[in-house]
């Protein structure tokens, strides 16, 4: 089974829009990330920035090591993918999928509950 997270900042379904894609796989090793994220932040820099730039970064590198390391179990020979389109009309859509085998998104506890804000861990789905 592949465990999809979607960083999307799009409404689900059609777009009508005309957009450009990235696509990239690499494997699960944590030393690939920011080297990763500099390029597609570049990649995007083609639309006016709009001060969502650093949430998308944010998003991102939380959602490629939760890939890497609860998807893939830090698994080098499995890989993470990445599908980002930017549309014309602003909006930014990025896919992140692992080879891992899936989990249960109602087990996660909510990370904005008072016991939980100040751990140092949880927040990657909210994100």
């Amino acid at each position: 089974m592949v465990h999809m997270q979607s960083l999307n900042h799009t409404p689900q379904g059609f777009h009508s829009a005309p957009f450009v894609e990235l696509r990239q796989f690499f494997p699960s090793e944590i030393r690939v990330i920011s080297s990763f994220v500099d390029r597609l932040m570049r990649f995007l820099h083609f639309r006016p920035e709009d001060g969502s730039e650093i949430d998308i970064e944010t998003a991102v590198r939380e959602a490629l090591a939760n890939a890497m390391v609860h998807g893939n179990g830090e698994n080098p020979s499995k890989r993470v993918y990445v599908e980002c389109r930017c549309y014309t009309d602003r909006e930014v859509s990025i896919t992140i999928r692992d080879e891992g085998a899936g989990f249960d998104t109602s087990a996660v506890p909510d990370p904005t509950t008072p016991e939980s804000r100040l751990s140092e861990h949880g927040r990657g789905i909210y994100l």
